[in-house]
């Protein structure tokens, strides 16, 4: 994978698990360049025997994101409501389950937009259509062969072939980097 690639797929995810978490649109956007660089810095030890690049890259996101907490001043506590608790504790579980069950949702979305993307690229503007309407919109067959002047069975066909292309590419993000 390509780093514009690799930056263009998961920034998307890292600046929406940081706004998730709590933070401002400048923190998460900061959170999103300590990552990448932070990446870029430790790609070369990554091992994937050490566990999958997702926990990983997730671990390196959560790590940034407590990062920034910690970087707020006192004055910026004012934003959150008074609970006599840091500003830490106030916010999402950094450390367990819901920033975990963010980021799956944010992961699956992404890697879901990145591996569409992909594929339109692959694939014909006519067959990538009867696929957004078949598969994407959920139209009927029918709807869509009238709708696009092709036979049912062309719907069925195409729409079979494009989601092969795109379980392919969804499993080739994953496996990154």
């Amino acid at each position: 994978m390509k780093w514009q690639e690799f930056y263009e797929t998961y920034s998307r995810l890292i600046y929406a698990v940081a706004r998730k978490a709590g933070l401002s649109d400048a923190e998460a956007h900061d959170v999103v360049q300590e990552t990448a660089i932070g990446v870029a810095r430790s790609i070369g030890r990554y091992r994937r025997e050490a566990g999958s690049f997702k926990a990983w890259l997730l671990q390196l996101t959560r790590w940034r994101i407590v990062d920034q907490m910690r970087k707020r001043s006192p004055a910026d506590a004012g934003r959150f409501p008074r609970s006599g608790t840091a500003t830490l504790e106030r916010v999402p579980d950094l450390a367990g389950a819901a920033l975990e069950e963010v980021w799956d949702g944010e992961w699956r979305n992404t890697l879901l937009k990145a591996a569409v993307a992909h594929v339109k690229r692959q694939v014909s503007a006519k067959h990538f259509q009867i696929f957004d309407c078949a598969a994407l919109k959920h139209w009927a067959p029918a709807k869509v062969a009238e709708e696009l002047g092709v036979s049912i069975a062309q719907v069925y066909l195409v729409k079979h072939r494009v989601a092969a292309l795109l379980k392919r590419e969804v499993a080739r993000l994953e496996k990154a980097p």
